[in-house]
């Protein structure tokens, strides 16, 4: 999960463990890529406004080197030109903040389905 807030990130590594899923935070997109592993993850959190590198730049880096993750985006600035570039990007959702601790938790296991399915990259 990456998200430049760190309370939210906090409160959703919380929620999201309690869920049964292991979490992995990042305060930015560098501290992200920079601890990219071989081995990328199963499913992205990905805020869409963190700084000089967005969450939409993060993951148009991941499809470009071949490693394309399951993607959920968040956002505190909803508008109609954010929900069309996450369509274009084949989010699995989009969330504008506040969202509810359910829709993010359906949008992980949808995400997880999708990839251990054969339709995505299992990873």
């Amino acid at each position: 999960m990456v998200d430049d807030d760190t309370s939210l990130l906090r409160s959703l590594n919380r929620l999201l463990r309690a869920a049964g899923f292991t979490v992995e935070t990042f305060e930015s997109a560098e501290a992200f890529l920079q601890a990219r592993q071989s081995s990328p993850p199963d499913c992205l959190v990905l805020d869409v406004h963190l700084g000089a590198v967005s969450g939409f730049d993060v993951h148009a880096q991941l499809v470009a080197s071949g490693t394309p993750v399951p993607t959920i985006f968040i956002t505190g600035h909803d508008d109609a030109a954010t929900r069309e570039r996450a369509r274009r990007a084949s989010a699995v959702a989009y969330l504008p903040k506040p969202f509810d601790d359910q829709a993010l938790v359906s949008a992980i296991r949808k995400a997880l389905d999708h990839s251990s399915s054969g339709e995505g990259r299992e990873s």
